[in-house]
């Protein structure tokens, strides 16, 4: 038995879950158990997907808490309890969130896979899976799907080191090593230091009907996009542009809506 759990709060376009089932169906066989975790806006957007793949809808409360993943990991351990037990198990998500539930059933002799549109995978989650199946067509420089198994990724790349150049001046090694200094915290942060809408709206591409979103929800998959940090405030990013989002209540905002009216 192959099955299939999609977290539709982070692999959340219909264009990248079709291109999974076919590619899954394709490399694995016939998929027994399809399913769909999330809010009831982000599986509204995928109802024709559901509809053509046959996958059954699991709508969860629009809580500040990670209750996609929980209701995710609770039908996987009872479907791997199941006898026979599933083969395989893919996980339709990149979240690291799930990396000690992968742990577990890949224990009980479970095949396990994890299907990530590429800029949010976790790193740390990567070599928990046996294997990692990238979708989404712009990500890969034009191929329809890739697949890079644990062995490959295991494998640390060979780092390229600069050869110095010979001192022409006595400031010269002070101004890169001030250059330097300057670099790390924005490396170490891992997000970019300059946002635009555009590209919240690519990480969070469920925000463009305009309809009023978790911010919770949002905020996660901005994560996944490296777009923000862990410890930064999703407000500010936000509030930096009041004419394409809404945040509210006023006070403690917890829901976001992408103003399509002032955009245009």
């Amino acid at each position: 038995m192959i099955v299939f759990l999609i977290d539709a709060d982070n692999l959340s376009s219909a264009t990248w879950i079709e291109e999974a089932c076919a590619s899954l169906e394709s490399s694995e066989g016939s998929l027994s158990v399809r399913r769909a975790y999330g809010s009831a806006e982000n599986l509204k957007g995928l109802s024709q997907t559901m509809l053509a793949w046959a996958i059954r809808p699991f709508v969860n409360l629009s809580l500040t808490k990670n209750t996609t993943d929980v209701a995710l990991a609770v039908d996987a351990m009872e479907l791997a309890c199941h006898s026979p037990k599933p083969t395989v198990i893919a996980i339709g998500s990149g979240d690291a969130d799930f990396v000690p539930l992968v742990v577990r059933l890949r224990e009980r002799g479970i095949r396990m896979i994890c299907v990530s549109e590429r800029t949010k995978m976790a790193s740390e989650a990567v070599h928990a899976y046996d294997s990692v199946l990238f979708v989404g067509k712009e990500m890969v420089k034009g191929r329809a799907k890739e697949e890079v198994p644990v062995a490959v990724r295991k494998t640390p790349a060979k780092k390229s080191v600069a050869k110095k150049a010979p001192s022409t001046s006595v400031a010269e090694p002070a101004t890169k090593k001030v250059a330097s200094k300057k670099a790390q915290p924005a490396a170490k942060s891992g997000a970019k230091t300059e946002v635009t809408w555009e590209e919240i709206l690519r990480a969070a591409p469920v925000l463009e009907a305009g309809q009023t979103q978790p911010l919770g929800d949002i905020v996660k998959q901005l994560h996944g996009a490296k777009l923000i940090g862990k410890n930064a405030a999703s407000t500010k990013l936000f509030k930096k542009f009041p004419d394409h989002f809404e945040l509210t209540p006023a006070k403690q905002p917890n829901q976001v809506r992408y103003l399509v009216s002032k955009a245009q």
